[in-house]
């Protein structure tokens, strides 16, 4: 027994040395990927506040050429190089610049690119007399534009940044002034705050860096086309350009670094963050060391596991002395939680799973709710449209009635002064009937204009034939069109709505009208017929028929034959869906003689309608 327990203490022992050394890792791993993320956030502020620095400065004396070239003594000077009381005018006014603004040197070429007046005219390395016109600055100045550049100077051998503009008088572009910036100033400024920032240039040579063994190096070989440029421009002089021993990686966060060897032979890594400068095309980057993020990451994990250490060792003393109330306590307290959490977890899911259940039934039913108010609102859009089209040949049929209905009346009157009252009582009869035909036409418009009721009822088919055959006689009558009614005796009943089934049938007949328009035979033929516990309406037209790739297509919306301005494709696919929420079906399938057949079947209804006007 005691050799068994004393393996199981060993077993235990070994577990908890891995997992206290995957945990060590884990957490190793976890605090060297914060000191990172705290490194970087620093490493950007410093790098933000350096790239200001810098381009503030450039930024200062971006517009002093340009004032300078409208100087008096400079323009005198170009216009009579000549004059010695111009030079030393001119060069008077440069060094009082220089000093004012802070400028390196500010000097003055002429249109070859030969310097006529500097600020350091009377010092060893006096710019007067240098020809400078390979350099781009001045090359861009004499096209009109500002010069820019980055350089060593052939001169002074210091670096220098250069701002060049052109002394234009009239038309003629007689020369170049241009102020060079020392940025050593920065250099050292940055040195003195302990910062490791370099900067490199459009080519990627290093031109200011916080170590001297880096400058005019690169972190890669330069092509031979970026080569010939800083050769063609001597932008470094004589300067040989060399490499930088290095190689690259990355870090437990993704952080870049940059790993090189320092001066006394020992291997360096620093975190590399930088940014890009387009006005100048320059790179800076600011290097920070990462020893201090390994160091602390690693003193946080040695001090939680040395913790951990002495809290499992306290703890495995008293599991020692009380192991077996401390299994017995340890299982059912497993077991209470573990039931817990399953009650709770399972409680959880059935309430996220109801609430989601009611904002589907919600948003179903508002779904629905749209669907049928955009439904109605596209039907009272088909009926309103139907009566614009048919405005004009209503007007026709009012107006005919109204005309008879004067003559007659005038008749009756006369008939009347005459003594003729059967005669004048035929004409009043005459009036009479015509009165009630606008009156059952106007009827059937109201009732086909206003908008319809949701709920379903017994409606008398042959009332809905009759009032969308009331609507339709004057297109009927224009086109020459038969209608033949085969409805059964009696006609049967339908489950609907009166309006919306009139409109279905309106619907269904225009579209038959348009397509006999150039047919011989312009019969249609409206029949009606019981089907056990539904009604079969059909409609045939004597027209071409719908081609079989078309007729799955026929009742989606906006889908039309016709030409373009003859319909907005709307008319079938309304009546589709009056008719599925009516219950029934709509199809439609060609002819073997030739024409198309809709057919409507409908529930039928065995008790009269309610409300005849829905």
């Amino acid at each position: 027994m005691a050799l068994r327990y004393q393996r199981l203490l060993w077993a235990l022992g070994a577990f908890a040395l891995l997992l206290a050394i995957g945990a060590s890792r884990l957490a190793y791993d976890r605090a060297l990927k914060a000191q990172f993320a705290e490194l970087n956030e620093r490493g950007s502020s410093t790098l933000t506040l350096a790239a200001s620095s810098l381009s503030g400065l450039l930024s200062r004396f971006e517009r002093l050429p340009g004032l300078l070239a409208e100087q008096p003594p400079l323009r005198a000077l170009l216009r009579y190089p000549d004059d010695p009381a111009h030079l030393d005018a001119a060069n008077q006014h440069l060094r009082e610049n220089a000093e004012r603004s802070g400028a390196s040197v500010i000097y003055v070429m002429n249109s070859e690119g030969v310097t006529l007046a500097s600020s350091n005219y009377d010092q060893p390395s006096s710019f007067v007399g240098g020809d400078f016109s390979f350099r781009p600055y001045f090359q861009e100045a004499m096209a009109g534009g500002l010069g820019r550049f980055y350089a060593l100077g052939t001169t002074s051998n210091r670096r220098g940044y250069y701002f060049g503009a052109p002394v234009e008088f009239g038309r003629d572009r007689l020369g170049v002034v241009v102020i060079k910036i020392d940025l050593e100033q920065i250099e050292r400024a940055w040195a003195y705050e302990d910062l490791r920032i370099i900067v490199t240039d459009t080519e990627g040579i290093v031109f200011l860096s916080y170590r001297p063994d880096w400058l005019f190096h690169t972190f890669g070989a330069l092509t031979p086309d970026n080569l010939a440029r800083t050769r063609e421009t001597r932008r470094y002089a004589g300067a040989q350009i060399g490499q930088i021993d290095h190689t690259t990686g990355t870090v437990p966060g993704g952080h870049a670094v940059l790993r090189t060897t320092a001066d006394d032979g020992a291997r360096e890594e620093f975190l590399a963050l930088q940014t890009h400068m387009p006005r100048a095309g320059w790179t800076m980057q600011v290097l920070l060391p990462t020893g201090a993020a390994y160091a602390q990451a690693l003193t946080l994990v040695s001090t939680g596991a040395l913790g951990l250490g002495l809290l499992g060792l306290a703890a495995l003393a008293l599991w020692q002395r009380r192991r077996q109330l401390a299994e017995r306590l340890a299982v059912q307290s497993r077991a209470a939680i573990e039931l817990e959490a399953r009650v709770a977890q399972r409680t959880s899911e059935l309430k996220r799973t109801n609430i989601a259940l009611q904002e589907e039934v919600a948003e179903r039913r508002m779904a629905e709710n749209r669907l049928r108010q955009t439904q109605a609102e596209l039907v009272q859009a088909g009926k309103l449209a139907a009566l614009g089209q048919m405005s004009a040949a209503l007007s026709h049929e009012f107006n005919q009635p109204l005309a008879a209905a004067r003559n007659y009346a005038e008749n009756a009157a006369a008939f009347l002064d005459r003594n003729r009252g059967p005669e004048a009582r035929d004409a009043i009869h005459q009036i009479l009937g015509m009165i009630d035909r606008m009156t059952r036409i106007s009827r059937h418009l109201r009732n086909f204009a206003r908008k319809p009721n949701e709920q379903l009822r017994p409606v008398p088919l042959a009332e809905a034939v009759a009032g969308a055959r009331d609507v339709l006689a004057w297109r009927l009558d224009k086109a020459g069109v038969m209608l033949e009614l085969a409805l059964g005796d009696p006609p049967p009943m339908v489950t609907g709505g009166l309006v919306r089934l009139q409109q279905v049938l309106v619907n269904l007949i225009s579209n038959a009208l348009d397509v006999t328009e150039g047919s011989n035979d312009r019969r249609l033929h409206l029949s009606a017929a019981a089907r056990g516990e539904m009604v079969e309406i059909s409609l045939r037209d004597h027209g071409p028929g719908v081609p079989e790739a078309l007729q799955a297509r026929i009742f989606d919306p906006f889908f039309s034959t016709k030409e373009v301005g003859k319909g907005l494709g709307l008319g079938l696919s309304i009546t589709y869906n009056i008719v599925r929420d009516f219950g029934g079906s709509l199809s439609v399938a060609n002819h073997p003689e030739g024409g198309a057949v809709f057919t409507l079947v409908l529930r039928a209804a065995d008790h009269p309608a309610l409300d005849a006007a829905e």
